[in-house]
């Protein structure tokens, strides 16, 4: 059996700087075709929603930010709490 030092035994998803690969794919093509979207009709609106993708897919300690912001609306908002008072 061959055990192979990174990444965690080929185990663990590939990342490249702080994206996964595959967010990493959608940014670099989405910000391509932003910029020539903005160059040809001056309409921003794709590059703004693409800046806003790349930083909502920063990942840190396997956690992005939109994984922090599904987790905090289904605690906060969409799931119900269970209070019990005792006396």
């Amino acid at each position: 059996m061959t055990t192979y030092l990174y990444p965690k035994n080929l185990k663990a998803t590939a990342n490249l700087w702080l994206w996964s690969l595959r967010d990493f794919a959608i940014i670099c093509i989405a910000l391509l075709l932003s910029v020539l979207m903005f160059a040809q009709t001056q309409f921003f609106l794709p590059l703004v929603v693409t800046l806003c993708f790349g930083f909502l897919t920063i990942r840190l300690e396997d956690t992005t930010v939109l994984d922090f912001i599904r987790y905090a609306v289904k605690y906060f908002i969409s799931t119900q709490q269970e209070f019990i008072w005792a006396a």
